[in-house]
């Protein structure tokens, strides 16, 4: 994608394989899993077909809620989003909006959310 503000991590499994790994990792470490949403199921069920393409929102309201309550605009990005799809070449990515995107968007002293972004960072490697 190269988008500004993204991290694009190459997976060396599959989406459902990364996926599986990425939660698991997640839940071990004492992160919530909010919500998983299939994109590719969804295009199904409308009709349309796209590749694999799966939404992970994750976070530790432990942690993200005293975050947003000092930091109120950090809402809108919270909790943190991982993107795990598929390009039409097979090749799978994990993507995710980059601590110094945040840092700069929200007017923050240094990058948020390094411990998230390098759970998320261990699970393609």
């Amino acid at each position: 994608m190269n988008v500004p503000g993204l991290v694009e991590l190459p997976c060396k499994d599959s989406v459902a394989r990364t996926i599986s790994r990425l939660e698991s990792l997640m839940k071990a470490k004492g992160l919530k899993v909010f919500c998983r949403i299939d994109q590719a199921e969804e295009a199904k069920a409308v009709g349309l077909t796209m590749p694999p393409m799966v939404l992970l929102i994750i976070g530790n309201p432990k942690f993200g809620i005293p975050f947003m309550l000092q930091h109120p605009s950090t809402a809108i990005d919270l909790p943190i989003k991982a993107l795990i799809w598929e390009k039409s070449d097979g090749k799978v990515f994990l993507t995710f909006n980059s601590p110094e995107f945040l840092q700069e968007r929200h007017g923050l002293p240094e990058p948020p959310f390094t411990a998230i972004t390098d759970l998320l960072r261990s699970a393609v490697s």
